[in-house]
């Protein structure tokens, strides 16, 4: 006869004690003269107030179980992680278009991703419960804004820095996406590398945060890793769409119908 689970709740001396671990790194920093400690400090106070902040919100829109707060709240996830999309590269489109093809790389790989489970895998009822809906697009866009922004990185540095050899192929006839294509093809297995090295490492290196939180919950450990690779399979597609749609977009954007190198376009950030 197997014992009752106890869900272990930590109080606010257990935190307490997690949070010396990170005045430890301060000290080190400061002993060491790394130059950290302000910025460790300033991390872990920042993360505590954002999610102490998101728990009270995610608190509301669980009571009400409204699709409009369910959406308002998917919809401020995404304009955020397109912020960083636009920010992280070292060069990026300037204005608006920046921001467009930000939101929309990752708001369409996200969106598509974690609808196809709601409708198709997950089935909640309704569809639009945030306990499935939010959490999911959340876990979601964390590998979506990687795989987008490392490869808009790595094709917005490799044309700058390629410049002369792209130019060099269009005068010689080639067009934008013949001139392009090795830079694509870079950029978008960059986008790719972080999510198969997760899913190589899964298991046997690592146990994945989603699975342990459901093992710790008390969840059987074989549902969790059911789980766990459905929700790794929805990252995986989401990380293509966004890494594929991101360059190919990067790529239109940084020429014309000419089939002309438009450098111009881009900034520094």
């Amino acid at each position: 006869m197997s014992a009752a689970f106890h869900t272990i709740q930590p109080g606010a001396a257990d935190l307490a004690i997690a949070a010396s671990l990170v005045l430890f790194d301060a000290v080190i920093s400061a002993l060491l003269g790394l130059r950290l400690h302000k910025q460790v400090l300033w991390a872990a106070l920042r993360m505590v107030v954002q999610l102490l902040l998101v728990g009270l919100v995610l608190r509301w829109v669980f009571a009400i179980t409204s699709p409009a707060a369910t959406l308002a709240v998917a919809a401020l996830m995404i304009v955020a992680a397109a912020r960083e999309v636009a920010t992280r590269p070292a060069h990026g489109l300037r204005g608006w278009p920046g921001v467009w093809l930000s939101v929309a790389s990752v708001g369409l790989s996200s969106v598509a991703t974690v609808m196809l489970a709601l409708l198709t895998v997950l089935h909640p009822t309704p569809w639009y419960d945030p306990r499935y809906a939010i959490p999911l697009i959340g876990i979601v866009l964390g590998t979506v804004l990687n795989a987008a922004s490392l490869g808009l990185d790595t094709f917005y540095g490799g044309v700058v820095h390629a410049r002369a050899a792209v130019e060099a192929r269009l005068v010689l006839g080639a067009t934008r996406n013949e001139a392009l294509a090795p830079l694509v093809r870079d950029s978008i297995r960059k986008g790719l590398i972080p999510i198969i090295n997760q899913m190589s490492a899964a298991g046997i290196i690592t146990l994945p945060g989603i699975m342990t939180g459901q093992i710790l919950a008390g969840m059987d450990p074989m549902d969790a890793v059911r789980y766990q690779i459905l929700l790794m399979f929805l990252l995986a597609g989401g990380s293509g769409i966004a890494a594929t749609g991101a360059v190919y977009m990067a790529a239109r954007a940084v020429t014309d119908e000419r089939h002309r190198l438009r450098l111009e376009r881009l900034g520094s950030h």
